[in-house]
């Protein structure tokens, strides 16, 4: 059964003067006509205005490990109530999450809850945090912003897994109610952005920049390698350099295996090797932390201490066989500090995924 859409009045926008409303969310500024959607499909212009809507909709709910954002260095172990909602303001050939990001059907939408239900039932699941996951929370900014105000409420953290393609003004006000992002750096080249995403990369970079510079967001970085698109040395190489330029060693990159999906099944799956010779040149660039994901890979999934280089998280997956951190984030071994946000260790969630049912209460 599918939840009738919201029209929830929406912000970051304005009149143009041919009676249009353009969109200043994201960099694609969709300027539309009554009854026209931007190319995200949630967010409408409806009796003059901008209306989002998907408030209050989403795709589903799950309790996940933290790893599976992936965010290694963010309470490891800890679970994470997720959700998402419908649409995308991306066009990857390579998405995923197709079913999702890609709907233009209302029937994705099977859960309705407003952020203070959410936010409960993620406390009452023993959740660490809240993801805005499954598609783009940029998208959903205003539901994903009330939910995070709910979060803090109950004193639980909030994590958005996004693509970073954002403007400015929305970037500060939306980031502000967020304690640590995976961004999406899908490729290093303004070519790959246009031609397999239809976005352009400055804007992510920028994102990126803004994180670490002017906040206090822990944020770590997700590139899906696909083969023959974004794979080559050279532009591994240059995408390390720049984060390690820019962004400094201690901001985990995450290098993850690519299967076929959406409009690029005849791509093989990324092999194995691409990975450890990715993760290789990002460690030659200097990046401390650098991960390989979607496949068992015991040493790609481990964070080693940056000083002596034991192994303080062994990781296979999602799942931690071994934690050696002091509670404040310390090597355990040489006394180092490691980057991230880290608390006390008990018993790790594991590689397991809760599905919850969330619904809203009907009131006369």
């Amino acid at each position: 059964m599918s939840i009738p859409e919201s029209h929830t009045p929406a912000r970051w926008w304005r009149v143009l003067d041919d009676g249009r409303i353009e969109c200043d969310l994201c960099p694609r500024y969709c300027k539309l006509h009554e009854g026209q959607r931007g190319l995200c499909f949630v967010r409408k212009m409806e009796g003059g205005r901008m209306v989002l809507t998907t408030y209050g909709r989403s795709s589903g709910f799950c309790v996940d490990p933290i790893e599976k954002k992936p965010l290694n260095h963010f309470y490891p172990g800890s679970s994470v109530f997720s959700f998402g909602t419908a649409g995308c303001n991306l066009a990857c050939k390579f998405c995923q999450n197709w079913d999702i990001s890609k709907s233009r059907e209302t029937d994705t939408m099977v859960d309705r809850a407003m952020p203070d239900e959410i936010a409960a039932a993620a406390e009452q699941s023993g959740c660490k945090s809240v993801a805005f996951t499954y598609n783009d929370p940029v998208i959903f900014a205003e539901y994903a912003m009330d939910v995070a105000d709910a979060c803090h409420t109950r004193g639980l953290k909030t994590v958005a897994v996004t693509a970073g393609y954002i403007t400015e003004e929305p970037r500060r006000e939306f980031f502000a109610k967020m304690d640590a992002a995976n961004v999406d750096l899908k490729g290093f080249s303004d070519d790959f952005y246009v031609k397999l995403t239809g976005a352009r990369l400055q804007p992510v970079l920028d994102t990126l920049t803004y994180l670490k510079r002017e906040t206090d967001v822990w944020f770590e970085i997700t590139t899906l390698l696909i083969p023959g698109q974004n794979d080559s040395d050279a532009e591994i190489e240059a995408s390390s350099a720049w984060i390690m330029r820019e962004l400094g060693p201690d901001v985990p990159l995450h290098f993850s295996a690519f299967h076929p999906d959406w409009k690029m099944r005849d791509v093989p799956p990324t092999p194995p090797a691409t990975l450890t010779r990715a993760r290789d040149i990002a460690l030659k660039a200097g990046l401390h932390y650098v991960y390989t994901g979607n496949v068992h890979d015991t040493t790609g999934g481990t964070t080693f201490c940056p000083s002596c280089h034991a192994a303080l998280i062994v990781r296979d997956w999602y799942r931690i066989d071994d934690y050696r951190l002091s509670e404040d984030g310390h090597c355990t071994q040489c006394g180092a500090a490691i980057a991230g946000r880290f608390g006390a260790f008990i018993h790790p969630f594991g590689n397991r995924r809760i599905p919850v049912s969330v619904h809203r209460e009907q009131r006369t």
